[in-house]
C-alpha cells in the first residue's frame, strides 16, 4: 500500500469504526450524562456500569495490543511527559458544566445528530469551531497562558504513564500488576450487580465501544508504520475532531482527513442507521430562545474545556484511560464535578446545592 492509498484508507477505516460506535451507542442509548443523572438522582448504576465497562474493556484491550507490539500508544499525546494539570482541572470543569447545560456530552451530541436532533447540530457547530479556535486559533493564546505555560514536566519520572510511574516507584516493571489489579477491580464492581449481569445488550454495548477504541490505537499505529507522511496515533475523541470535520467541509487545502474525522462522520452515520432501525428518527429543535442560548453557551464551554483537558468524556474518560495516562483520571474527575455542579444549577437552581445534600428529580437531559 503506497502513501496515497494509506492516507485515503485511514479515514475510511475511521468511518467504519465510527459506524459501529454510533450504531451500538444509539441502539442501546449509551450516554454519559444520562448514566450520571440516573446514578446521582435515582441511585441507578446501570448506565454507569455500562460506561465503566466500555472504559475497562478499552484499557485491557489497548494494554494487550501495546504489550504485543500491535499498538504504539507511547506516541499518543496522552502520554507526553508534560502534564497540563491546570487544563485537566479547569477544562474538565468547563466541559462537565457545559454538557449539563446541553443535556449530553460531545459524543452524545454526535449520536443524537444521527437521529435528527437539530439542537445537537447547533451544539456541535459551536463546540467544533470553539475547539479549533482554542487549539490553533485566537483562543489558543489563552490556552498557552493557562495550560501550556503551567504544564508539569514529568520526564524525570518517566512521563505520564501510570504503570511507568508505579514501576519507577517500586523499582521493577509493575505494568502487568497495575493493569490486572485495576481491570480486575473495575470488572468486579461492574458485574457484582446480578441485575446488570442479565443485561446482555448493555454488556455487548460497553464491550463493543471499548473494543472500537482499542481498534483505533491499532489502526493508526499500523498506518503510521506504512505511510511516509505523519499519522497521528489516536483512537477516539469528539472535541477537536468535530472542528476538523467542519474545517474539511468549508475549506479545501488538499489534505486528506485523518482517522478522527472519519470516526466522527462514521458515528453520525451509525447513529442514523440505528435510529432508522429503531424507527425513532425525528427532527428536533430548540423550544425557545432560552433553550437555544443554553445550548450555545454549553457548546462553547465544551469546546474550550475539551481542548484544555485534552479530551471529552470519551477522549479522556475512555481513550485517555485506555493508555493509563495520569491526566485521564484527573480530567474525568473534573468533568464529573463540573457535570454535578451544572446539574445542581439546572435542576435545583443552585450550583452549590449538591454540597447541602439537596436532591430532586431527573435533570434536563434531552
Amino acid at each position: 500500500m503506497d502513501t496515497l492509498e494509506a492516507h485515503v484508507a485511514l479515514p475510511l477505516v475511521g468511518v467504519a469504526a465510527g459506524i459501529v460506535l454510533g450504531f451500538v451507542a444509539r441502539l442501546n442509548r449509551f450516554c454519559t450524562l444520562s448514566a450520571l443523572e440516573r446514578y446521582w438522582y435515582s441511585s441507578d448504576a446501570t448506565g454507569l456500569r455500562t460506561w465503566v465497562l466500555a472504559a475497562t474493556v478499552a484499557m485491557l484491550a489497548t494494554q494487550a495490543l501495546a504489550a504485543f507490539g500491535l499498538a504504539d500508544i507511547r506516541d499518543s499525546f496522552y502520554l507526553r511527559p508534560y502534564l497540563g494539570l491546570s487544563g485537566a482541572i479547569l477544562g474538565g470543569l468547563m466541559f462537565g458544566f457545559g454538557m449539563a447545560m446541553v443535556g449530553t456530552c460531545a459524543f452524545g451530541a454526535v449520536v443524537r445528530l444521527g437521529g435528527g436532533s437539530l439542537r445537537s447540530l447547533i451544539v456541535l457547530l459551536v463546540l467544533g469551531l470553539v475547539a479549533v479556535a482554542t487549539q490553533r486559533g485566537l483562543l489558543g493564546q489563552v490556552r498557552i497562558a493557562l495550560v501550556d505555560d503551567w504544564a508539569i514536566d514529568l520526564t524525570a519520572v518517566g512521563g505520564q504513564s501510570i504503570p511507568a510511574l508505579v514501576s519507577r516507584l517500586l523499582g521493577f516493571d509493575a505494568t502487568v500488576a497495575v493493569v490486572g489489579l485495576l481491570g480486575g477491580g473495575l470488572l468486579a464492581w461492574i458485574f457484582v450487580d446480578p441485575a446488570f449481569r442479565r443485561r446482555g445488550a448493555l454488556i455487548l454495548t460497553g464491550t463493543a465501544i471499548g473494543l472500537v477504541i482499542a481498534f483505533g490505537w491499532a489502526a493508526t499505529s499500523y498506518f503510521a508504520t506504512i505511510s511516509f507522511e505523519p499519522v497521528q496515533i489516536e483512537a477516539g475523541s469528539f472535541s477537536v475532531p468535530v472542528g476538523d470535520v467542519i474545517v474539511h467541509v468549508i475549506t479545501y487545502t488538499g489534505t486528506v482527513p485523518d482517522y478522527g474525522v472519519g470516526l466522527v462522520v462514521g458515528a453520525v452515520i451509525g447513529a442514523g442507521l440505528a435510529a432508522w432501525y429503531r424507527h425513532d428518527a425525528q427532527w428536533e429543535a430548540c423550544d425557545d430562545a432560552r433553550e437555544l442560548s443554553r445550548h450555545l453557551a454549553g457548546g462553547a464551554l465544551m469546546g474550550v474545556g475539551g481542548v484544555f483537558a485534552m479530551g471529552c468524556t470519551i477522549g479522556q474518560g475512555v481513550t485517555g484511560f485506555s493508555t493509563l495516562a495520569l491526566s485521564a483520571p484527573i480530567a474525568f474527575a473534573s468533568i464529573l464535578m463540573g457535570a454535578r455542579l451544572g446539574l445542581s444549577w439546572m435542576v435545583e437552581g443552585n450550583a452549590w446545592a449538591m454540597f447541602r445534600g439537596r436532591q430532586s428529580g431527573p435533570g434536563p437531559a434531552e
